[in-house]
């Protein structure tokens, strides 16, 4: 996808909604242990907010999330999720047994916050992989960049 849709209107509707898509996405997952919702939930509404600035905006735009940025996201989500539940480990908890985090909390508290993290894990991969398969499908068919010398940039 080279380009956007270009329309002034569609712009300014994005650049109004998208700052309300995160907001709404923290809320999501901030709430997700007590109501419907999470990371999964949270994940898949920060992506669209990124898609929707891709598909108004396009490619000519450079843009500061790339898909370098995505698969980076993409691979540290699982990361997050899996660390928290080694360190429950280490700790001499099982996997995933927040109460064994060394915390100086309440261990509701402690509870509370590592389900937080292991949502937020799975916020930023859900985030990163919609993205990505975004810009694989997007770039579908569009023949490969090159760079002065004739390589694929890479």
């Amino acid at each position: 996808m080279r380009s956007g849709v270009g329309s002034p209107v569609i712009d300014a509707a994005s650049r109004l909604l998208v700052p309300f898509m995160w907001l709404f996405a923290t809320y999501v997952l901030v709430h997700g242990h007590d109501s419907p919702g999470g990371g999964f939930q949270g994940g898949v509404i920060l992506a669209a907010s990124i898609i929707l600035l891709r598909l108004v905006h396009g490619r000519e735009r450079q843009s500061a999330f790339t898909s370098h940025h995505a698969l980076m996201l993409a691979c540290a989500g699982p990361l997050l999720y899996g660390g928290i539940g080694v360190a429950s480990l280490l700790f001499g908890g099982n996997f995933l047994d927040y109460g064994a985090l060394p915390l100086r909390l309440d261990p509701a508290d402690v509870r509370v916050i590592g389900t937080l993290g292991i949502e937020a894990g799975v916020l930023v991969g859900v985030t990163g992989v919609l993205v990505l398969i975004f810009d694989t499908l997007a770039a579908r068919g569009e023949t490969p960049r090159r760079t002065e010398n004739g390589d694929a940039p890479g």
